[in-house]
C-alpha cells in the first residue's frame, strides 16, 4: 500500500504542526519550516523518519511546518496525513504509536 493522494494534518496554530504528505519518487523527503529548526530541526525530522518507516513508504514527500509542536503532536499528525494520503483513515495505525 501507497501514498495515493496529497493529504494534510494540522494546523498553523501555536504549539501545532501541520504536515503536507504526497508521493514521492526519490526516498523520504522532508522538508521542514520552523522558528526552531536549529534547535530541534533534528528531532522533528527524526520522529517523522520514525513514522513514515512503520508505514513502510520509501518514496513520499512531506512538507512540515512547526509551531512549536511536542513529539507526540508531531507523531500524531504525521500518522494522519499518512493514513489520509494512503485513503485508509478508517483504521487507526496503533502500529504507527
Amino acid at each position: 500500500m501507497g501514498i495515493n493522494k496529497t493529504a494534510m494534518d494540522g494546523t498553523l496554530e501555536s504549539s501545532d504542526i501541520q504536515i503536507t504528505v504526497s508521493k514521492g519518487t526519490d526516498g523520504v523527503q522532508i522538508s521542514l519550516e520552523s522558528d526552531v529548526k536549529k534547535r530541534f530541526g533534528d528531532d522533528i525530522i527524526a520522529t517523522i523518519k520514525e513514522v513514515v518507516k512503520k508505514f513502510g513508504l520509501d518514496n513520499v514527500n512531506i512538507k512540515a511546518v512547526d509551531q512549536g509542536a511536542l513529539d507526540c503532536v508531531i507523531r500524531a499528525r504525521t500518522i494522519t496525513a499518512i493514513q489520509r494520503a494512503m485513503d485508509n483513515s478508517e483504521q487507526p495505525a496503533r502500529e504507527a504509536l
